[in-house]
């Protein structure tokens, strides 16, 4: 038997999130500045390196796989990634592989997706309008993510929309955006926007979720659900329309105390909290160390570093616990 992978807060690490790049095609206003400066492509993990340490978290008992990025459907090659990952879904080493993706390259790619045994996605879109999208993407179109959208349900992917709940920006589409799930058979997870990378005017965005869950509570019957997919949102059915909604609130209710995740990035790091710095250089480790037994080593060494939670937090009008790096860099 392989001894689990357990924090020093005695929690389960059974999920992985791996960034296998940290460019994108949008340049969302809360994620990364417009004009970034990306890693190097030599400092990027291999395909091959990154089924490597991806497998070696699996081997120690890690069941969800998420793909992440930047935007990761964008990597050159990725798919022979997917189809790698693929083996372990067969084998039954792993529960479920899944990705985060904007939308933008779905129609090229949904249908393989499936095919490599991918049952569900996560797409991030915070709003319907045209124009709102361009302002809050700067680069993106609205029609390129519907087309993905409408491939994606085609090749029978079971689709969640993440939406980023913004002050003054998508307030007025809640109801809109609760409707359109509603119709097209998508669930919606609303999630706080957090302090990361660019701090100007993350403060008047910030959007409780509490609050959000009180307006949605005027027209529905809002009702809990104890059901949990792995990650850390908490989700409710709304009675009237049998509508899923679910809430990722890391700052007014943070969810700490269950997390069963760390974040891999393009290069190798091993963050074990996205709202703390500790991290572990895996890449050194991997490179350096030809063995499994010592990367396996380095995987559990750094588990042991997690902490027990974040210090995100919008209290008092002030921001704490913010961290300077991009969520693009981490792994979105």
């Amino acid at each position: 038997m392989i001894q689990p992978l357990i924090d020093p807060f005695d929690r389960a690490i059974s999920y992985l999130r791996v960034s296998v790049t940290d460019r994108c095609d949008f340049r969302c206003l809360y994620c990364m500045s417009e004009q970034m400066n990306f890693l190097p492509k030599v400092e990027l993990l291999t395909l091959e390196e990154l089924d490597r340490l991806s497998s070696a978290f699996v081997s120690l008992g890690v069941r969800k796989l998420r793909i992440t990025g930047g935007e990761p459907l964008v990597r050159r090659g990725i798919m022979s990634f997917f189809r790698a990952m693929s083996r372990h879904l067969d084998s039954g080493a792993l529960d479920e592989l899944t990705l985060t993706t904007n939308g933008s390259q779905l129609a090229k790619h949904a249908a393989e997706l499936a095919a490599c045994g991918v049952r569900r996605i996560n797409v991030s879109l915070d709003t319907l309008d045209d124009a709102k999208f361009t302002h809050i993407t700067r680069w993106g179109r609205l029609s390129q993510v519907m087309e993905g959208l409408k491939a994606a349900k085609d090749a029978g992917l079971k689709i969640k929309i993440n939406t980023v709940a913004l002050k003054g920006f998508n307030e007025d589409e809640l109801f809109t955006l609760v409707d359109w799930c509603n119709a097209e058979g998508f669930e919606l997870t609303f999630i706080e926007v957090m302090p990361m990378g660019d701090m100007e005017g993350r403060l008047d965005q910030y959007w409780p979720l509490r609050d959000l869950r009180a307006r949605l509570a005027e027209r529905y019957t809002v009702i809990p659900l104890a059901e949990r997919t792995g990650g850390p949102a908490r989700y409710v059915r709304l009675g009237e329309i049998d509508q899923k909604v679910g809430f990722i609130t890391p700052l007014t209710h943070n969810f700490c105390e269950s997390c069963n995740r760390v974040r891999l990035t393009c290069t190798g790091e091993l963050y074990m909290c996205l709202g703390q710095e500790d991290r572990a250089d895996l890449r050194e480790v991997m490179r350096n160390d030809p063995t499994e037994a010592g990367l396996a080593a380095a995987i559990r060494d750094a588990i042991k570093l997690k902490p027990k939670g974040h210090d995100f937090d919008y209290d008092r009008q002030t921001v704490a616990g913010q961290m300077p790096r991009h969520m693009s860099h981490t792994g979105g």
